[in-house]
Formats: structure tokens, sequence, C-alpha cells
């Protein structure tokens, strides 16, 4: 096994962190020093309860799978605009383009769910009733297609967000709003002993990997070269004798 070498620039860094968390034992040290060299971030992805190695590695996943966004076509209608400028969320019949907004219509929920069930252009049935079938969208770039007054109905490919169902104009706004709104970002020292939530398969044989007792022995090895961690490796070898004291 090839000797681990650990940079100038890390090490400072690690010496930092020592400092400021003066009780972290040997596993906390290692597994900080592997967060900052492969830069890992840890993200959780709270409606799966999953922890994924970092927020790329979360939307290209999702993305491949088709669980991020899909494209949805609306329609917009002619005549008087349902909105104006001051509008923040629209409810739009997916069949004909009527939209109801939040501040141009008192019960904009109550209102599309009474239309589309009477709406003669849904031929959509369950169990011999209307599909009560609507889009929803904050998205200030897809409110503004129903804004302008239209001399003739259009219909417009936006993205429909697979997480909330709700429309955005673009792919990207829909990445943004889940980022914003869906992820939480996760210290990598807290990861491997958490039990609430799963770890994504890739990121746990990445942990597995890293953990293996010869590696941290290579990274001990490696501090024990540099007289500024000497304190530290004497404390942690205190820690290993007290604990097998208590446990034979």
């Amino acid at each position: 096994m090839s000797k681990l070498v650990i940079s100038e620039n890390l090490k400072e860094d690690l010496i930092q962190f020592l400092k400021k968390n003066k009780k972290a034992d040997l596993v906390t040290a290692y597994l900080y020093f592997i967060e900052r060299k492969y830069q890992v971030s840890p993200i959780l992805f709270a409606k799966e309860k999953t922890i994924y190695q970092s927020q790329d590695n979360l939307i290209q996943h999702l993305e491949k799978q088709g669980k991020l966004w899909r494209e949805t076509e609306i329609k917009i209608q002619v005549g008087q605009p349902s909105v104006n400028e001051q509008t923040k969320k629209i409810y739009i019949c997916p069949y004909t383009g009527k939209v109801f907004g939040d501040n141009t219509h008192p019960n904009p929920q109550d209102a599309i769910y009474d239309w589309v069930s009477k709406c003669p252009e849904n031929k959509e049935r369950v169990g011999g009733l209307p599909v009560k079938r609507f889009y929803v969208s904050e998205d200030p770039a897809v409110i503004k297609n129903y804004i302008g007054k239209r001399k003739e109905a259009i219909s417009k490919i936006v993205f429909s967000s697979m997480v909330t169902g709700k429309l955005f104009n673009s792919r990207n706004a829909v990445i943004e709003d889940f980022i914003k709104n869906h992820l939480k970002p996760v210290s990598f020292i807290e990861v491997p002993n958490q039990n609430r939530f799963q770890i994504e398969e890739d990121f746990l044989k990445f942990i597995q990997t890293h953990l293996e007792e010869g590696k941290i022995a290579s990274f001990v090895e490696a501090l024990s070269k540099d007289e500024s961690f000497s304190s530290y490796l004497d404390g942690w070898l205190e820690e290993e004798k007290d604990e097998s004291v208590q446990s034979s």
C-alpha cells in the first residue's frame, strides 16, 4: 500500500479544526481530513430520507432516472388576462388554459377544482367521474405568459417538477427550486454514525472504503512525522488504552 501524503495546506486546515474541536477523536479527525481531501459535500434529500455525496451527485442521479423534471405542455387562452403583475401563484386548467390567480380570485384552488370537474374538454375519467387534474405554478416566468392579452390561443412547453408537481419555465428553474427547498447540507463527520437516514449506495461504498483500519493507520503514520500533531496523537493513544482497559 502506498504511503499517505498530506499536503501542507491540508495539515494546516486539520490543525485549525483540532484547535476548534479539542475533544475530537481520531476517527473524527480522519473523517474531517477525508472530507477536505476529496471535497466531499454531503447533502440530504429529505423526501427520500437519503444522504448523497454531493448536490451534483444527487441531481445527476435524479435526472438520469427521470425523477427531477419532465416536459409539460400548457395552453394559454385568448382574451383578457386572468392574472396581473402582482399575481404570485396560479392554477391552470390543462385542457383549456383557464387560469385562476391567487390575487384575482377569492378562492382560486376551489375554483380550479370546480372548473376542471365541469370542463367539457376534460375527457379523463376515473370511476366515471371527471379527473380533477390541474397545474400549479409560482414561477414568475410562467405566470408572465398569462398576463398579456392574446388574439389566439397558444401552447407552450414548460417543465414540471417531479418532486412537487409545480410548473417552471425552464429546467434550470426546476433545479434551483429543488436545491433551495428540498436539500439540506450535512457534515461528512456526522454521516457514518447517524441512523436516521439512508446513505446512497455509491456514497456508502466511498465511506466504507476510506474507513478501513489500514487507511486510518496510514493517516496516523503521516501525522506522526509532523511534531505539530504529537500532542493530538498522544491523546488519541491514551483514549485507545482507556477503551482497551474498560473492555477487558
